[in-house]
């Protein structure tokens, strides 16, 4: 019983040894591939500058989007229906209209237009107060200003409640001006795959760089390559130091980019904030997320290290110790 206890213990000893020791290969591994890129700093920047520009284009667009998303969605909703009531419809007729319409659970508040005031409007702000004068009979309608409740306010409830309202008797016709919401969320989703169509393109450029930068180290350490091969190296063992560069690689080009996003949202919120005071609007731009941030350093980690994978795979093997 004793002797299975001292067993257990010494295979337990072992195991928790090795994944030590395995734990304490890599990290020397991770240090000392940093160390190789400080060895060679010019190229080191020049490859990080390169991925951090690459990755701030498509984090700055999707910036953009994001913002604009925001802005679409305080926009998305109808502010009010306009309706037309008939010619012919008596103003007792549309003050009764009025009344129905009120009881509405999907409308907030109605205000009545008569023709007569809606003529006296047209005059004032026409400048063509003198001509309306010769006209026979006022060619405008009654209209009432139905301001939905903020449940019914978007786009498609307000639709339905615009349906609604023109069955009524009496109305001629509505009026929901959301075609330029339309055309504005369309090209925003044009925005958004073209900013998704460049994102895919640069990031496999990143892919590419990183992969031609580690395929150049590996050609430049052929022959320390071959003599650790001949003295019994394994491929993962000598593939760790680069693919670690990679990852090197990817944690600082996404810190370049954090710091490049964050300067030009800076400037583009000093910018912004002068045409927004010509509207007295409040608008502020916002910035990358904690979240948006880890998830693009978390990219560019990956894309450092699946560039690498792919170099050493195919570079470290096709290297062969040759006997002199």
């Amino acid at each position: 019983m004793a002797a299975n206890d001292t067993r257990n213990n010494r295979q337990q000893l072992n195991w928790t040894g090795r994944f030590t020791a395995r734990v304490l290969r890599h990290l020397q591994q991770a240090i000392g591939s940093l160390g190789d890129l400080w060895r060679t700093p010019f190229t080191s920047v020049m490859t990080v500058l390169v991925l951090g520009i690459s990755l701030t284009l498509p984090a700055t667009l999707h910036l953009f989007v994001k913002n604009t998303q925001t802005v679409t969605e305080q926009w998305d909703s109808a502010s009010e229906i306009t309706l037309f009531l008939q010619l012919s419809t008596p103003d007792k007729a549309a003050q009764n209209l009025v009344q129905r319409i009120q009881l509405y659970p999907e409308v907030a508040n109605v205000v009545y237009i008569s023709a007569e005031q809606a003529l006296t409007e047209f005059k004032v702000n026409s400048g063509f107060g003198q001509a309306l004068e010769y006209l026979d009979e006022n060619p405008l309608p009654a209209t009432l200003l139905v301001t939905p409740t903020q449940r019914f306010s978007q786009a498609q409830a307000a639709r339905e409640l615009l349906l609604k309202l023109e069955q009524e008797r009496g109305v001629d016709q509505g009026k929901l001006d959301l075609e330029w919401l339309t055309r504005l969320q369309a090209m925003a989703a044009l925005i958004e795959d073209v900013v998704i169509g460049i994102a895919i393109l640069l990031c496999l450029s990143v892919v590419l760089i990183i992969g031609n930068t580690i395929r150049l180290a590996i050609l430049n350490q052929k022959d320390a390559i071959a003599v650790m091969k001949l003295v019994g190296a394994t491929d993962s063992f000598i593939q760790r130091p680069f693919l670690y560069a990679g990852v090197w690689y990817g944690v600082l080009g996404g810190f370049v980019a954090s710091i490049c996003v964050a300067i030009l949202a800076s400037y583009l919120s000093g910018a912004l904030r002068q045409l927004t005071d010509l509207y007295q609007s409040q608008f502020v731009l916002a910035g990358l997320s904690f979240n948006e941030l880890l998830i693009l350093q978390s990219t560019a980690v990956g894309l450092g290290l699946l560039g690498s994978f792919i170099s050493v795979r195919q570079h470290i093997r096709a290297i062969e110790p040759t006997a002199d």
